[in-house]
């Protein structure tokens, strides 16, 4: 695809501009090269920001030649979602239903539709997310890349809507290595409509600026001079040019085309004549052009300035004149420097102001009244009309309050919660203490302003008379609190909701009372068990529960609470397991992230791994399939821990450096703690403490230790890196205070955090024979009601720790038995390594190194790198003989590069492993480059044999999940 010609009209100021051209070429080169530019042009309004980028893209400009996307801002769009979007890519014509099987939508780039549709509820596909568009609109810049460099070149981003300059944000976070440039034209000295987006815009990237500065004597003498041929401009005149103008290019043309028209030239009459010019020369050149004309051209310049693009019978309809009437005045408009030459809008934001500004407020708030409904009865998006409506003092008619809660629904499906916050918050302006518009409101700005949002929720529940109604909002409050860190609030308004639900539905409510119900239930249970201070009432509420038979989402939804609620009291895995399982069981109905995330930690307490692995796999499926990035991240992060208590630590680390690379991308990155912990839980079993150490140093999370689940997974990893980094009594400290908060939140798993087995092994090594023996009796109480064979092997090593000569030896023979039938492969490494100590200390020493031999075996193949140097240094220390432990090839391969080379070896190409991760092609190139140096292979054919000469699974996993993506690849 090449950039279209185009020609630059004699009149445009481009005088002294050829430097600023000259920069924009040099830019051009270095993004041809994969070093991606933004480049900000600015200046105030006439400058020549406009006829500047229209030469850079005409042909011979420095930018032709490159797949070229100009799109300009209007000030009346400024609150439509991605119109910013829709003026740049609205010329490839992507959303008609012939247009559908475009190469350019291939792949993630179908989820760039909603954006790009006038009217997203017409797509067959469901709308997405806000993160499945963003990505969506990267993935179709990246097919455009894939034919030449790409240059985006966006007018008047002052008039740009935030989403919009969001998405531009998110694709140059993601550009490096492509051949990207993209130019911003802002006009200073006026209020940007979405200040915070463009400013961070510009903070994130640090762009080129370019800067357009007033005309000087010699340049305004030039452009005179090209305006009258043959005639030399007095240095005079020039001076008063300047005066009057203060070097703006738009008021000199516009002074320059007067005094033509009028028959003056640059001398001493012409000169008068700018004496005359007030202040504001272009209002005043414009109103005195349609002053000399009739009333029809005046009617249709101000049908223009409000339409703009449209077609002839509209702005006759709307100007109240024939269309015969507009062409002909269209032609005279252009011809008197109005109307732009190929375009039917005025020549610039200015000229519509000064032609509006013949009609005065209330007469052109009622043309932009009139406009909203014409395009109402058209049939035109309710967005387009909602633009104008937004405009006006009030909307208050019935009418226009339709218009603007269709065209939030328009912008919700856009996944464009600003603009869909936007025009309910005008609607809420007609109707303040509207329940619904309130509850609306406060769901569009969930992602963007969660805080206000939960004060619209709250209020909106408090103005809700229905008990119906109200068990709906205090449903999404609770569930909107939790983003807040606001739980505790959040249950107490749930409960209240349910007692009186209770009260109004009786002991028998109809079905889809129990079901709504139920609902506000679970939505406790979730609520109730994010921090400490509300678990406990959240246990004693599930205690009293009978479980539902899951035949709704909202049963299956509370099954599944009730599994990880019972299995966080510790009340036996068996009957944990159970419920979750029948939480699943829903055969071809997709399962909610609230009915799988729980179920999927429930059946991991139990020794169910394998199960949970595969609900996990569903919840990173489905939230690959909606570019639903949060929770991909978090599904990963949880089954890195997972894994590695099962000790797989190769894949574990896979998981958790993929999450911790995607959350680099990510704004929101800096307030997570899972990915953090797990990434820092692998590179302690890893042996790299340090490294663990600083990675948890990285959260930021404020009030961590509030929390249920992340906090004590956090104090686990904390500890164990301590430990490993030698300060164990700073990691006794951190192991007894999880103990501490477990017991103040009313957690009694005994495998959640097994805090009580790291403090029973510190304990007994340091000789504190009673503490440690403490802890060990602590954990086999819990362990024997758990009841798995994990529990209770942990139990069996923390009491070997504690205990000396034969029960010490007879506690660890248990717990290898033990664990050697349960999945945590890593601990079994351990109770072997402890055994055979145990053993040379007691004189076997035969037996003990045969252990010890063990140990190191086991944890190799778990990837415990620092269990199986420690096993074999114990080994050698006991007069056993075995070679160093040296790493194979693909232990230097970082996570992401294994999980990268065992996609590729599955047959995947770059780009569906880009989309498979959420991260670039340009990513994966590099990391299979990394991975070809370091396994000393040349060809992607070479990929799957190295990876099966490790011995691990490591490659079959992410292969298994590529071929499944193919399958239901559209």
């Amino acid at each position: 695809m090449t950039s279209p010609a185009r020609t630059v009209s004699p009149d445009q100021p481009l005088v002294g501009r050829g430097g600023q051209l000259d920069a924009l070429g040099r830019h051009a080169e270095a993004a041809r090269s994969g070093r991606p530019r933004l480049v900000l042009l600015d200046g105030p309004a006439g400058i020549g920001k406009t006829a500047l980028l229209e030469a850079a893209l005409a042909k011979g400009g420095p930018l032709s030649g490159m797949t070229a996307l100009h799109g300009a801002c209007r000030a009346v769009d400024v609150a439509t979602g991605y119109s910013g979007v829709r003026a740049l890519f609205g010329g490839l014509g992507l959303t008609g239903r012939r247009s559908r099987n475009s190469r350019l939508l291939e792949g993630g780039a179908r989820r760039a539709l909603p954006a790009l549709a006038a009217d997203p509820g017409e797509l067959d596909p469901d709308p997405g997310s806000t993160f499945s568009v963003l990505q969506g609109l990267y993935w179709l810049a990246a097919n455009l890349m894939a034919d030449g460099p790409l240059v985006l070149v966006l007018d008047d981003a002052q008039w740009c809507d935030e989403r919009s300059l969001r998405w531009l944000d998110f694709l140059l976070r993601r550009a490096d290595g492509l051949p990207l440039l993209v130019v911003a034209a802002h006009r200073t000295g006026t209020g940007l409509p979405a200040p915070d987006a463009l400013a961070d815009l510009v903070a994130h990237h640090l762009p080129a600026p370019l800067r357009l500065s007033p005309l000087d004597t010699a340049e305004t003498t030039e452009l005179t001079a090209g305006f009258f041929p043959g005639q030399k401009p007095l240095p005079s005149f020039v001076g008063h040019l300047l005066s009057v103008t203060g070097g703006s290019p738009l008021a000199i043309v516009r002074l320059l085309r007067d005094l033509r028209s009028a028959g003056m030239g640059p001398d001493g009459p012409g000169e008068a004549r700018l004496a005359g010019a007030g202040e504001k020369v272009v209002a005043a050149s414009v109103q005195g052009v349609l002053g000399q004309q009739p009333g029809w051209v005046r009617q249709v310049a101000r049908a223009v300035a409000v339409l703009g693009q449209e077609e002839p019978a509209y702005l006759a309809a709307l100007a109240g004149v024939s269309v015969v009437h507009v062409e002909e005045a269209v032609e005279i408009l252009r011809h008197a420097g109005l109307v732009h030459p190929e375009r039917l809008e005025p020549a610039h934001d200015l000229v519509r102001a000064a032609v509006l500004d013949t009609l005065g407020g209330s007469a052109t708030a009622a043309l932009r009244g009139r406009a909203a409904r014409l395009l109402s009865d058209i049939g035109r998006p309710p967005e387009e009309s909602a633009a104008h409506l937004l405009l006006l003092p009030g909307a208050s008619d019935d009418w226009a309050l339709s218009v603007l809660r269709a065209a939030a629904a328009q912008a919700e499906q856009r996944g464009a919660s600003e603009a869909a916050a936007r025009y309910l918050e005008r609607v809420r302006e007609a109707g303040p203490e509207d329940p619904v518009v309130l509850s609306r409101l406060g769901k569009a700005l969930a992602e963007t302003d969660p805080a206000r949002s939960v004060t619209l929720l709250h209020e909106a529940h408090t103005l809700t008379a229905d008990v119906r109604a109200r068990a709906a909002t205090a449903v999404q409050y609770g569930l909107t609190c939790l983003a807040v860190q606001q739980a505790p609030e959040g249950a107490r308004v749930l409960t209240e909701t349910l007692h009186a639900l209770d009260s109004e539905l009786g002991p028998a409510p109809e079905p889809a009372d129990r079901e709504l119900r139920t609902l506000a239930e679970s939505a406790l249970l979730i609520v109730g068990s994010d921090e400490k201070s509300t678990l406990p009432d959240a246990l004693r509420l599930a205690a009293g529960l009978t479980p539902p038979p899951g035949d709704t989402p909202a049963q299956r939804q509370q099954l599944a609470m009730l599994s990880v609620l019972r299995a966080a009291d510790g009340g036996g895995a068996e009957e944990t397991a159970r419920r979750a399982r029948r939480a699943l069981r829903a055969p071809g109905v997709p399962l909610g992230v609230w009915s799988l995330l729980p179920a999927s930690l429930a059946l991991s307490l139990a020794d169910e791994n394998e199960a949970a692995d595969e609900v996990l796999e569903t919840v990173l499926r489905d939230s690959r399939d909606s570019a639903a990035v949060w929770t991909y991240v978090l599904a990963l992060s949880t089954r890195s821990l997972f894994r590695l208590e099962n000790g797989a630590v190769t894949d574990a680390m896979a998981d958790a450096q993929t999450a911790s690379e995607i959350l680099g991308q990510e704004r929101w990155g800096d307030t997570t703690t899972m990915p953090h912990t797990a990434y820092a839980s692998v590179l302690t079993e890893r042996g790299d403490p340090a490294r663990a150490l600083a990675a948890l140093d990285a959260i930021k999370r404020p009030h961590l230790d509030r929390f249920v689940w992340e906090y004590h997974w956090y104090l686990m990893a904390r500890g164990r890196a301590l430990a490993a980094d030698g300060d164990p009594g700073g990691a006794l400290e951190v192991f007894r205070g999880c103990g501490d908060s477990m017991a103040e939140a009313g957690l009694t798993n005994p495998v959640l955090a097994p805090w009580w087995l790291e403090a029973a092994c510190l304990l007994g090594a340091a000789g504190h024979g009673a503490e440690a023996y403490e802890a060990a009796a602590h954990g086999t109480r819990l362990a024997e009601r758990w009841g798995t064979p994990r529990a209770l092997g942990y139990a069996a090593l923390a009491r070997g720790a504690a205990a000396r000569g034969q029960a010490r030896t007879g506690a660890l023979r248990q717990a290898v038995s033990l664990l050697a039938e349960s999945p945590a492969r890593a601990q079994h490494a351990r109770a072997s390594l402890s055994l055979g100590r145990a053993l040379v200390a007691d004189g076997a020493v035969r037996e003990g190194r045969e252990h010890m031999r063990e140990a190191v075996g086991l944890a190799r193949r778990c990837g415990c790198v620092a269990l199986a140097r420690q096993a074999r240094d114990d080994l050698v220390a006991a007069g056993g003989r075995m070679r160093e432990v040296t790493a194979s090839p693909l232990d230097m391969l970082t996570g992401t590069e294994r999980t990268v080379a065992g996609l590729v070896a599955s047959g995947a190409g770059n780009r569906e492993v880009a989309e498979s991760l959420f991260v670039t092609v340009r990513t994966v190139e590099l990391h299979l480059t990394s991975v070809y140096r370091k396994l000393g292979v040349a060809r992607r054919g070479e990929l799957a044999e190295a990876l099966r000469a490790d011995g691990t699974a490591a490659a079959s996993r992410p292969a298994g999940r590529l071929r499944d993506a193919k399958k239901r690849k559209p």
